[in-house]
């Protein structure tokens, strides 16, 4: 079952037991998959599917930041539980020191010895982390160990 059928699948299952904050959250799901299948007239397969939701945590990541700073609490609220359902479709996260191995093979395999070479390892390291590390960590970590 790929990753589009499995979330709606979900939907059905929300709709039949009356969880409406997480069949609103799995509805903006499959609008945001719509509407990219749409604008770019091609068929997501599961890569695709998880990239736009992990856009989506990463939005509502921000937001809460920028509620708590504003002291909305109940903003706060429906923004954590609606990243709450999105991470449930993310894959598991990797260890610290998982993401270390990454970024040392992928400076062995670029061969990068500066900070000017920092594009093509993060590069690297998205391709082989392929959605289960945030790149914004990554990058850091890659430009203090390049910067070293």
């Amino acid at each position: 079952m790929s990753l589009k059928e499995r979330i709606t699948e979900d939907m059905k299952s929300a709709m039949r037991s009356g969880d409406k904050e997480r069949l609103a959250t799995i509805r903006l799901i499959l609008a945001a998959i719509k509407q990219r299948e749409v604008d770019e007239r091609i068929m997501l397969d599961d890569v695709q599917v998880l990239s736009a939701i992990e856009k989506m945590a990463k939005q509502r990541k921000e937001s809460i930041v920028q509620f708590e700073a504003g002291g909305r609490a109940d903003l706060v609220a429906k923004e954590t539980a609606e990243l709450a359902v999105l991470t449930a479709y993310q894959p598991t996260q990797l260890g610290e020191a998982e993401v270390d191995q990454l970024i040392a093979a992928a400076i062995a395999a670029t061969g990068a010895t500066s900070i000017k070479d920092m594009g093509k390892v993060v590069a690297h390291v998205k391709a082989a982390a392929a959605g289960r590390a945030d790149m914004a960590t990554v990058s850091g970590r890659v430009k203090a160990k390049l910067a070293s």
